[in-house]
């Protein structure tokens, strides 16, 4: 991680604990908005006007998260309005790295070779972890945020005078269950993979993984009744956080991350709602099964062979 600016140490996969062994996660740095106006946001500081080809998405195929800001991209037709790269999904020493792997990319924008080189370019003196996504302003030279829920709700709305209304990932009427849903999606599928995989103590990790499959079996019931989606037949912000979970855990939570009770494949309600979201149109490409798998599998705490398994396919 980096301490006022000067990276410090090997990479780690545990971010924090508490007492007992819990895997505790980073907040997000920086939180300014995007709006069609340049006004400001929720957080942060104003000067962020929706514009064509000004904002740049830095990604990695690996991180749920980062992919969550993918999907958002695709579905609100912002591919022509937004650029992208992708960093190689081998975690090093130093983080994330660009370029040297199939399918990712060099940074052509900033010529770093790190992505902790963009977090010291505007705060020199940065102490924290340089997470992905991170949504790099080109004009101002600056990161206007590198949390991913705040980047999707802004991509749902910011642009619309630009590309349209187009699918609403959050219609008004169903706002507030979206919220409610989002935080137990989060606290106990989306994070809780992570906190039974980097668990470090035998209660935290029994802990964790009762909370996944609590979490699994309680979606599986929800789409048992036949509906498209997790609100019925429109598509939500719910969908992405559970979709992203769903396409990595057979490939990786199940195995690397000891959630193994059963595999996705085992649940056919949500074995088919995963491969309903992947056919919708642009979803597949924000997808890379070699990615995940030599990214999962390249975390030396937790494979310090280095060996990616062959299957699953996608």
């Amino acid at each position: 991680m980096l301490v006022n600016g000067v990276w410090q140490e090997n990479w780690q996969p545990v971010q924090n604990k508490d007492e007992k062994g819990r895997f505790i996660r980073q907040t997000s740095s920086f939180r300014n908005w995007i709006t069609p106006d340049g006004s400001p946001g929720i957080t942060g500081e104003g000067g962020f006007k929706a514009e064509v080809d000004r904002y740049h998405l830095y990604v990695a195929y690996i991180c749920p998260w980062a992919s969550r800001t993918l999907m958002a991209r695709a579905l609100k037709g912002l591919e022509d309005i937004i650029s992208v790269s992708v960093v190689n999904p081998r975690l090093t020493d130093q983080g994330w790295r660009f370029g040297g792997f199939n399918g990712s990319d060099s940074d052509d924008l900033n010529g770093a070779t790190y992505v902790h080189e963009l977090y010291t370019k505007v705060a020199p003196e940065f102490t924290g972890r340089a997470t992905v996504p991170v949504l790099w302003d080109k004009k101002t030279q600056a990161i206007v945020n590198n949390e991913s829920a705040d980047i999707v709700r802004m991509f749902n709305t910011a642009f619309v005078d630009l590309v349209g209304e187009g699918l609403n990932m959050i219609p008004e009427e169903l706002a507030g269950q979206i919220d409610a849903l989002n935080e137990y999606i989060y606290s106990d599928f989306n994070n809780g993979v992570y906190q039974a995989g980097f668990a470090s103590s035998q209660e935290a990790y029994e802990e964790a993984f009762e909370k996944v499959f609590t979490a699994l079996d309680s979606l599986e019931e929800r789409l048992a009744d036949g509906r498209k989606f997790l609100f019925g037949g429109e598509f939500t912000e719910s969908d992405i956080r559970v979709f992203v979970t769903l396409i990595r855990f057979d490939a990786a939570y199940h195995g690397l991350f000891k959630c193994n009770r059963n595999m996705i494949k085992d649940m056919p309600k949500l074995n088919d709602y995963m491969h309903r979201i992947l056919a919708m149109e642009g979803i597949e490409s924000t997808v890379n099964i070699e990615h995940i798998k030599a990214g999962y599998y390249s975390v030396k705490a937790l494979n310090p062979t280095g060996i990616v398994p062959v299957g699953p396919e996608l």
